[in-house]
């Protein structure tokens, strides 16, 4: 079969596409899966270049999320499965044709979407759940700001926000990523300067900020918090993270809130499978869907992350891989 293998930290060009040997055989509790589709997220860029806190020996296959079918199960697993479309995650490894893993990294697609849709899903979702219902604890009518609202990550803050009652403000670059928000249910769209960011007409308006951002936004983001807001740590797409003067949070009594929402479920796993469940019933009801910005046949995967890599892709980039 064939993968996306990275041998070298270098860069989208460390990237191959290789002949592999086929997935293996499922043992107890496994399930052998054809993939249709994976979704590209940021750690999947950053990794190729060992810039992510999780750091695969090498070779690695790329790809954290996707969809596919079960076309073979190991002991202990039901054989009505056989055929099932089934959700994919994992810390890497999806970007190939084949991937054999415990069915517990997989579980049923919700109906109502799609397979990029269902590729593109887990990770922005999971993350706006954990994010803005667990450790921000967002309530009907409190004012939501989403920095990089046009991207997969902060579409999902935003649509998810929306569907809890908040006001929702977005903050993007672009004019489509704007339009991408207010599609999604942002109340109203910013533009925001990447190296200048200016936020002041927010100053103590905001009670939750979202931010997968980082860098120049930092401080003006933090000056948008009323008394008891909370700022939400997501990621550092703008690059290295950037000192926090800790007096602010102590003069405007606000907390800074650092997200992992996979390392969340494998510290507590009831809460994890309970966080899952949620945005899939949220996903059936058609209530949480992402954006498909992008999508490239498996043999063009590279493009899909330099789309990503430029700052210009509107919602999620998906690599289709075979038929669903």
């Amino acid at each position: 079969m064939r993968a996306w293998v990275v041998e070298q930290l270098n860069g989208i060009g460390g990237m191959r596409l290789a002949d592999v040997p086929d997935a293996p055989a499922p043992g107890p509790g496994e399930a052998t899966v054809a993939m249709t589709a994976v979704g590209l997220n940021y750690p999947d860029l950053l990794m190729l270049s060992g810039g992510y806190q999780f750091r695969p020996e090498l070779p690695f296959t790329p790809g954290m999320e996707g969809v596919g079918r079960i076309t073979a199960v190991g002991e202990g697993v039901v054989a009505d499965l056989l055929g099932r479309r089934m959700l994919v995650g994992a810390r890497t490894g999806l970007l190939a044709e084949a991937v054999t893993l415990p069915l517990i990294n997989m579980r049923p697609v919700p109906d109502a979407l799609g397979d990029a849709e269902a590729a593109a899903f887990t990770t922005g979702a999971l993350t706006a759940w954990v994010s803005l219902m667990v450790r921000g604890r967002l309530k009907a009518g409190e004012h939501l700001m989403v920095l990089g609202a046009g991207g997969g990550m902060g579409l999902a803050a935003v649509a998810l926000g929306a569907a809890l009652g908040a006001e929702v403000t977005a903050v993007a670059s672009t004019p489509q990523k704007r339009a991408a928000a207010l599609a999604a249910g942002a109340s109203c769209a910013l533009d925001m300067d990447r190296s200048a960011p200016d936020l002041a007409a927010l100053r103590n308006s905001v009670d939750v900020v979202f931010d997968p951002v980082g860098g120049p936004a930092v401080l003006p983001a933090l000056q948008t918090l009323r008394w008891g807001g909370r700022y939400l740590v997501i990621g550092f797409v703008a690059g290295r993270p950037v000192a926090v003067p800790t007096n602010l949070a102590l003069l405007r009594g606000v907390e800074l809130i650092g997200v992992r929402a996979g390392e969340t479920g494998r510290q507590d796993p009831a809460a994890g499978r309970a966080h899952i469940a949620a945005i899939d019933r949220l996903a059936g009801e058609g209530r949480l869907r992402p954006l498909i910005g992008l999508e490239v046949p498996f043999e063009e995967a590279p493009r899909a992350f330099h789309a990503m890599n430029g700052g210009s892709l509107v919602g999620k980039a998906v690599v289709g891989i075979g038929d669903g």
